[in-house]
């Protein structure tokens, strides 16, 4: 009986160990935005992540409407709370919607990362691009801040989902902003591909 016991102690030692936390960071296209929170890409995420060998445990900490400086606030709390050993950062089309200067938008993400970092978590930063009547000079500016920090601060930068999603019209919301309910499945698949790279095998 001892010795059952002790195999299973050891067990979910192990599990515990070997377990890892990917924390979201994002915006209104990972908050599930006018649907119920189980329909959300990231509520899917997890199991997709499992039939690819990288057992993780998915906290979404989106929030609809938050901007870089937003999320960088509530980012200590955060970390604290689910110690995390990743954390895919989302952020910054409500940035570039409101005009904010790209600059802006890079210091803060830096300070996000620099965030993960110091509390030995990996970031993991989604390409972000707004829509082009913003003038091609600002858009320009917008999404090449991404590659840049990308390469500054050594974190993987994977692709923009929506770019993939917006192709097909019964997949976008009328505001031609958000993915649909129906779209949600094949977002948790693609981003599950998306990360599975940066992530430890079960």
């Amino acid at each position: 009986m001892t010795k059952i016991f002790s195999f299973y102690v050891a067990l979910l030692f192990c599990a515990a160990a070997n377990g890892q936390t990917l924390l979201i960071l994002g915006d209104s296209l990972s908050a599930g935005y006018n649907m119920s929170i189980e329909q959300s890409w990231p509520s899917l995420l997890s199991a997709e992540l499992q039939t690819l060998d990288k057992s993780t445990t998915v906290v979404n900490a989106s929030i609809s409407g938050d901007t870089t400086n937003n999320a960088l606030a509530r980012l200590p709390e955060l970390l604290s709370l689910h110690k995390p050993t990743s954390v895919l950062i989302e952020l910054g089309a409500n940035d570039g919607l409101r005009g904010f200067p790209p600059a802006l938008v890079m210091g803060n993400i830096k300070q996000i990362i620099n965030l993960i970092k110091a509390q030995n978590g990996s970031p993991i930063l989604m390409q972000i691009q707004v829509p082009p009547n913003y003038g091609k000079r600002y858009s320009q500016a917008f999404s090449s801040l991404y590659p840049q920090l990308s390469e500054k601060y050594n974190t993987p930068l994977i692709p923009f989902f929506l770019e993939e999603v917006i192709v097909k019209p019964q997949w976008m919301m009328n505001d031609g902003l958000h993915p649909t309910a129906e779209a949600q499945p094949w977002i948790a698949q693609y981003m599950a591909k998306q990360l599975a790279p940066y992530l430890r095998n079960r």
